[in-house]
């Protein structure tokens, strides 16, 4: 098995991505996570939830300043885990360090939830397939299971680069080897951050050879008070593709 990638530990890393977030006008902030919430239950209201990837613990909170009845937080990163501790105050939030590749190594190994969410985490895991069963023993039936990932048309070249032309203006953005899945090794924060590429039918067929139905799939333009020039190329190519699915 491909070892378990722990960047979100590293210091520069952890900076630069902490830097990034706080600024509340990155991707995660304009797109991905208004796409995210589109794809939840109704209301969240008495539901038992798991965050995998939670991060600094946003969705965790946002899940309990909604009425969730338990919600756990699971990230493999001890800096994220205690950045998360120290903005929440909640005791029905639980945090735990562990790994997406090994959720039967964790306490809540046993226990199932009406939803599991997963946000943009799934890029850094070798073993999709392995890993979408695993989350689909976890959910009862009915749960949901909703993920945002970067777009394959962005991880299938390692490079993530616009063409340029010679005054430097974004010409487009190449796509090449788009059916050769697994590691792209790139750049972002620090060298070498291992991101797998995969296509967008590996990410779907891997939910339903999991037994869940397919509820919706995303590729999300900004939201419309984003809508200065520096939004336009995120309309010109998705940066992330969003699944949401339920467990019979």
């Amino acid at each position: 098995m491909p070892s378990i990638q722990n960047v979100y530990d590293n210091p520069t890393f952890h900076e630069g991505y902490r830097s990034l977030r706080q600024t509340g006008t990155g991707l995660n902030d304009v797109l991905e996570q208004p796409a995210l919430h589109s794809l939840l239950p109704e209301n969240l209201i008495g539901l038992d939830i798991l965050d995998l990837g939670c991060g600094f613990g946003d969705f965790v909170r946002y899940a309990c300043n909604h009425k969730a009845a338990s919600v756990i937080g699971m990230d493999v990163s001890a800096r994220m885990l205690a950045s998360a501790h120290q903005m929440t105050d909640d005791e029905t939030i639980t945090f735990e360090q562990g790994a997406i590749e090994n959720l039967a190594a964790t306490s809540f190994a046993n226990q199932q939830f009406d939803l599991i969410v997963l946000s943009l985490a799934l890029h850094y895991v070798a073993d999709y397939r392995t890993a979408i069963i695993d989350i689909a023993n976890q959910l009862k039936s009915g749960g949901r299971f909703a993920f945002s990932v970067e777009h394959p048309i962005c991880t299938a070249l390692a490079g993530q680069k616009w063409h340029k032309d010679a005054k430097g203006n974004d010409l487009f953005w190449p796509v090449d080897n788009y059916r050769e899945e697994g590691p792209r090794h790139t750049s972002w924060f620090i060298d070498d951050v291992i991101k797998y590429h995969r296509t967008v039918e590996t990410y779907v067929n891997g939910l339903l050879d999991a037994g869940l139905q397919l509820n919706r799939l995303l590729e999300p333009e900004p939201v419309k008070n984003a809508a200065d020039a520096k939004w336009e190329n995120h309309r010109r190519r998705p940066p992330f593709l969003l699944l949401a699915a339920q467990k019979p």
